[in-house]
């Protein structure tokens, strides 16, 4: 029986890790990390550096593995995630099955922000359960929506008020949420805020949040757009990748 520790890393400051995670760490046999190609190198040497910093059994090992590629190509979205989805199953199989003398033992995957926000390494969990005897044990992280309303310094919701969280693509496909004040975008990597009417409507932006590569910005769309979409550019330019996560708000009070 392999039991699998899915460890929420916050956005990629070693600072963010729980006591409990530094555990989960620790006991395990086999700590995988994912390459997610040249250009995104940077992420799995954030996750080596949380080792670094956090990892003291010297007889975890800790594996690079080379992360599938999901095909964009497909015309079917879900299908082509569905897809991508079992491939990273199989690859998460055959690393296990390389790494685990006789498939006992504890195998832990750092998961930016945490595994339940956004993120489909539950998803992929299940699909290798079909594969391969696990248990599933979720540690919670610092969620980037958390990071970001600490960055800027601003409560999530309005007083009693519903928030909404939503992705880049629903706002392109469907605007604003009905019966909310509040949005969260999060795998945008459009700028979708731009599809939006933008009058009344106060943005709060953070990419890298809680990096040393942070930048954050905010004010009404209308004004702070442009400067949005260069500071995008920039840090994509420089790192390769950029992680942001913005917070929209309707009529917001004036600073």
């Amino acid at each position: 029986m392999i039991e699998l520790s899915l460890i929420g890393i916050g956005t990629g400051n070693p600072r963010h890790i729980t006591g409990q995670a530094v555990d989960a760490m620790n006991a395990a046999d086999l700590i995988l990390i994912p390459l997610k190609g040249a250009d995104k190198s940077d992420l799995a040497g954030l996750r080596r550096q949380i080792c670094a910093a956090h990892l003291t059994n010297p007889a975890t090992k800790v594996i690079d593995f080379a992360l599938p590629v999901r095909d964009a190509s497909n015309p079917s979205y879900r299908k082509g995630v569905d897809d991508w989805h079992d491939a990273i199953a199989e690859t998460w199989l055959s690393e296990i099955t390389a790494h685990v003398p006789g498939l006992e033992g504890r195998v832990a995957l750092l998961v930016w922000g945490d595994p339940s926000l956004y993120d489909s390494t539950l998803r992929i969990a299940e699909r290798l359960k079909s594969r391969l005897p696990i248990t599933t044990k979720v540690i919670p992280g610092i969620t980037a929506i958390q990071a970001l309303c600490a960055a800027h310094a601003i409560p999530l919701n309005d007083i009693g008020a519903p928030v909404v969280i939503t992705t880049g693509r629903q706002l392109r496909d469907h605007g604003w949420p009905a019966g909310t004040e509040t949005v969260v975008a999060m795998l945008d990597g459009e700028c979708s805020f731009q599809s939006l009417p933008p009058d009344g409507l106060t943005i709060f932006w953070g990419a890298c949040v809680a990096m040393p590569e942070e930048v954050l910005i905010k004010g009404p769309v209308a004004e702070v757009t442009d400067e949005i979409l260069q500071a995008r550019a920039d840090l994509r330019a420089r790192h390769g990748w950029v992680m942001d996560i913005y917070l929209l708000r309707r009529n917001a009070p004036a600073a």
